[in-house]
C-alpha cells in the first residue's frame, strides 16, 4: 500500500509491514496456485496450519516453503485444528522448533466441528501459557469485546475477532460488536474469518481494523489469483475511505450543487 499523511504504520511484534491483508495457504488446487495466489494479494505475512501442512515435520513429502519463503514473507503458523489448550500450545512449540525459534503465532482454539467458533475458554488458558512461554501471539476469538479486551491485557499483540464463520463467506455480520472492540483497542484488531468477496475486506477496513486475514475468500473463488488480486485492492481502498472519513448519512435529500446563486 503506498504511503498516506498522518497513517500509523501496521506493526506486529515490532515489525513494520506495508500491506494490510494476510492470507493463509490452505484450500489451493496445488501448490503453484497457493504461490500464485499469494504473490497477487501483495500479502507480507502468510499463515500456515502446522497440522495440515508441511513445512519440514514430513521429510520427503512437498514442502509449503519451497513455494512460500520465509526470506520473502512473514510465516504465521497458527493452530487451525486444535480443539484443547494443550493441542494448541504443544502445535505452537513444534512451528518454533521448525522454524529456528519462531516466535510469532496464530493462535486459534476451535469449540466443534460444525461451526469452528472459538472455545473462549480454551483459548484464554492457551493464549496465557503461551504469552508467558514467550510467543507473539496473534489471537482469533469471538466477537465479544470483553474477552477481546482480556486477551489484549494478557499480552496478545494482536486480537482477531471473526466477521462471521470460518469458510462461510457472509461478510461482516457483526459490525457494531466490531466497532466496540476497535474503540477500546489497545493492540491491533484484525478481522478473521467471514470474509467472502472484496466489498466484505473494504467494509471491514473502514470500520477501522488493521488488517484483514483471509483464505476461502481466496481460495474458493472461481478465479483464486485474480480474487488474490481483487483483495489487495480492496484492502487498500477501505483503508483510504477510513482515513478520509465517510460523509454523515442523511434521511432527506441534499443537492450537490449549491442553490446559492442561481441564475434565475
Amino acid at each position: 500500500m503506498r504511503p498516506v499523511p498522518n497513517d500509523k504504520p501496521f506493526t506486529l511484534a515490532g515489525r513494520t509491514y506495508q500491506s494490510r491483508l494476510l492470507v493463509g495457504t490452505g484450500k489451493y488446487k496445488d501448490l503453484e496456485e497457493t504461490r500464485a495466489a499469494i504473490e497477487a494479494s501483495g500479502a507480507e505475512i502468510v499463515t500456515v496450519a502446522v497440522r495440515r501442512t508441511n513445512i519440514g515435520q514430513n521429510p520427503g513429502e512437498p514442502n509449503l516453503l519451497d513455494v512460500i519463503s520465509p526470506e520473502h514473507y512473514t510465516i504465521l503458523p497458527n493452530t487451525a485444528g486444535c480443539f484443547t489448550s494443550e493441542d494448541a500450545v504443544r502445535t505452537c512449540r513444534l512451528a518454533r522448533e521448525l522454524l529456528d525459534g519462531h516466535k510469532l503465532v496464530k493462535l486459534e482454539v476451535l469449540a466443534d466441528q460444525k461451526t469452528l467458533f472459538p472455545n473462549v475458554i480454551e483459548t484464554l488458558k492457551a493464549a496465557e501459557v503461551l504469552v508467558k512461554d514467550g510467543f507473539d501471539v496473534m489471537v482469533y476469538t469471538s466477537d465479544d469485546p470483553i474477552i477481546a479486551r482480556q486477551l489484549a491485557e494478557m499480552g496478545c499483540i494482536a486480537v482477531m475477532p471473526l466477521a462471521g464463520l470460518i469458510g462461510t463467506g457472509l461478510g461482516i455480520c457483526n459490525p457494531y460488536n466490531l466497532r466496540i472492540i476497535l474503540e477500546e483497542a489497545t493492540v491491533p484488531v484484525l478481522v478473521d474469518a467471514g470474509v467472502g468477496t472484496a466489498s466484505d475486506a473494504t467494509i471491514a477496513m473502514e470500520l477501522g481494523c488493521e488488517a484483514v486475514l483471509m483464505n476461502s475468500a481466496i481460495a474458493h473463488a472461481q478465479n483464486p489469483v485474480l480474487m488474490a488480486e481483487a483483495m489487495k485492492y480492496a484492502i487498500e481502498a477501505g483503508r483510504l475511505a477510513y482515513l478520509a472519513g465517510r460523509m454523515p448519512k442523511k434521511l432527506y435529500a441534499s443537492a450537490s450543487s449549491p442553490l446559492d446563486g442561481l441564475i434565475r
